[in-house]
């Protein structure tokens, strides 16, 4: 077992806190340290950008753990460890003739950790990645593995978890047949035609991704990722946007040699649903990151309320995306109960004046009932994000009995959820 201490996060913005960081071999060590420690938190891929990970004991990585990858074909299910990233799951799917529904934009981001914060790619029919759970194995506070499955009375509310129940130490996820994708980018789209008909936008293909920095009249890029058996002819002019003629990163003027394949060229889905390939890291990490997540029917007006913000966050923004994502029934998605739009910020390393910017984005949003993303940069406490969640006080309640001694508790969980 491996234990060191005070490393940094995927983007450097922060310094984990905790006295140890423990890589155990195997779950039973896993069981070990989680049974002994005082407080610990599960510690992914790093790819958060507040201390939802962080606590000021014991931090416990499966990054160790050999991973296990087992299809279960007449169930159409695949079981994984937790600390699998994407990328290495959806190349051994593809070797099998297997799919997941969607992928993030990075497939290097580990399974467990992005279902406990409800991340997500995008797509109108395209629920986010925890929607594909089945079923959980938990290691709770006394060190005992405990199962959920789909249908069972707390699944709902424990898949997006935010770590405050225990480790997830595996996930059963749910798989259908592979298929092929074609991703297509077009440029600088006229923003009074994207908001005419936004819902023809987002449709137009299995995902779409608008780039963006909120100011001028066009939108720089449209990513469409469209499932090649669906038959689809794309247009020469996408609202007023041309197609690119050379593969495109999402800032301009950056090298495309990390980014998925474009042009058209179709290939597998484990292959283009991501926008950076695994092979790369898209950046050195230099970057912060927010989202917030709206209810469809308030996508345009929310919308042109980040336009008319441009003044004040265009300056420290290197892009801002803008997805969909479809409907869900887990407790503290950000999809609860609605289809949305995820209105996501990738912001330079400049976090004194992001932070200083929060506030201002969120009372302008406040009118849409926007949810932040749980792994990103935010400034709501659990005052202002409790009326937003109607099963908020239902996961207080389940994360109450599954860790009475609140051994997972931690500082941002008790800011944002629990209250001070």
């Amino acid at each position: 077992m491996q234990t060191v201490t005070h490393e940094q996060n995927w983007a450097g913005n922060l310094q984990y806190g905790a006295e140890s960081i423990s890589r155990p071999a195997t779950i039973q060590e896993a069981q070990e340290v989680v049974a002994s420690a005082s407080k610990v938190r599960a510690l992914g891929s790093r790819h958060s950008f507040n201390r939802i990970a962080d606590t000021e004991h014991t931090l416990l990585s499966l990054e160790n753990v050999d991973p296990e990858i087992t299809i279960d074909e007449a169930a159409s299910t695949v079981t994984v460890t937790g600390g699998v990233r994407y990328g290495t799951l959806a190349a051994e799917l593809q070797a099998n003739g297997f799919a997941l529904h969607n992928l993030a934009s990075l497939p290097h981001i580990s399974i467990a950790g992005a279902v406990a914060t409800a991340t997500h790619g995008s797509g109108d029919r395209n629920g986010n990645l925890s929607t594909a759970v089945a079923g959980l194995e938990i290691l709770d506070a006394t060190g005992e593995l405990r199962t959920l499955t789909k249908g069972d009375a707390d699944f709902d509310g424990a898949v997006v978890s935010l770590g405050a129940l225990g480790i997830v130490t595996r996930l059963t996820l749910e798989i259908e047949p592979t298929f092929e994708v074609r991703q297509d980018v077009y440029e600088n789209l006229s923003w009074d035609a994207v908001l005419a008909d936004y819902d023809a936008v987002s449709s137009s293909a299995y995902s779409v991704s608008l780039f963006t920095d909120w100011a001028g009249e066009s939108v720089a890029q449209a990513w469409l990722k469209s499932r090649v058996a669906d038959g689809q002819r794309l247009p020469a002019s996408f609202f007023g946007g041309r197609p690119a003629v050379e593969p495109r990163h999402p800032l301009p003027g950056v090298s495309a040699v990390n980014c998925t394949e474009q042009l058209g060229v179709p290939g597998p889905w484990s292959d283009r649903l991501s926008h950076f390939r695994m092979a790369f890291m898209p950046s050195n990490g230099d970057e912060l990151q927010s989202e917030y997540f709206v209810a469809r029917e308030h996508a345009v007006e929310a919308i042109q309320a980040m336009r008319s913000l441009s003044a004040h966050i265009s300056p420290l923004l290197y892009v801002s995306e803008i997805r969909t994502i479809a409907a869900d029934n887990l407790w503290l998605s950000h999809n609860y109960g609605y289809d949305g739009v995820g209105l996501h910020l990738t912001w330079q390393p400049r976090q004194a004046e992001v932070e200083a910017v929060l506030p201002l984005i969120e009372s302008t949003l406040a009118p849409f009932g926007a949810r932040p993303h749980w792994a990103k940069l935010f400034h709501a406490d659990a005052e202002g994000l409790r009326p937003l969640y109607p099963r908020f006080d239902d996961f207080k309640a389940l994360a109450e009995a599954w860790d009475p001694n609140q051994k997972f508790r931690n500082a941002f969980l008790q800011q944002k959820v629990f209250g001070a």
